[in-house]
C-alpha cells in the first residue's frame, strides 16, 4: 500500500508541484508513466529468460545440430538485453521518485 501511494504521489502531484513552483524542475520533464510500466514488462520478460535458458540447455546437451543451437541462443541472448534494458529503467525510475520525495521534502513549510 504504501508503494501504491509513493508511485502516486510521484507521478500525480510532485510533477505539478515543480511546474507551479520550480523546485521539482526535473520531474516536470519526465516520463511519470514510466514508473510503472518498466516494472510492468521486467517480470515478463524475467520468465521468458527463464525459458529460454532452460530451452538452450536442453538443446546444448542433448546432442541436437549446431543449426537449432544457433537459434537457441541468440533467442536467449535476446532475452538477456531485454532484461538489462528493463532494469535501467528500472533503476531510473527509482531515481526519478528519489527525487521527487527529496524535492516535497525541500518544500518550505506553511
Amino acid at each position: 500500500m504504501g508503494a501504491h501511494v509513493l508511485l502516486w504521489v510521484a507521478t500525480a502531484i510532485a510533477p505539478r508541484l515543480g511546474a507551479i513552483r520550480g523546485t521539482l524542475a526535473p520531474l516536470s520533464t519526465g516520463t511519470p508513466m514510466g514508473i510503472s510500466i518498466s516494472p510492468f514488462y521486467l517480470f515478463p520478460e524475467g520468465s521468458a529468460l527463464e525459458k529460454s535458458y532452460q530451452n538452450s540447455q536442453k538443446i546444448a546437451t542433448s546432442g541436437v545440430s549446431m543449426c537449432k543451437l544457433s537459434i537457441a541462443q541468440p533467442a536467449e541472448n535476446r532475452h538477456r538485453i531485454n532484461c538489462f534494458a528493463e532494469g535501467i529503467g528500472v533503476l531510473l525510475d527509482g531515481i526519478m521518485v528519489s527525487m521527487g520525495v527529496h524535492g516535497l521534502c525541500l518544500l518550505p513549510r506553511r
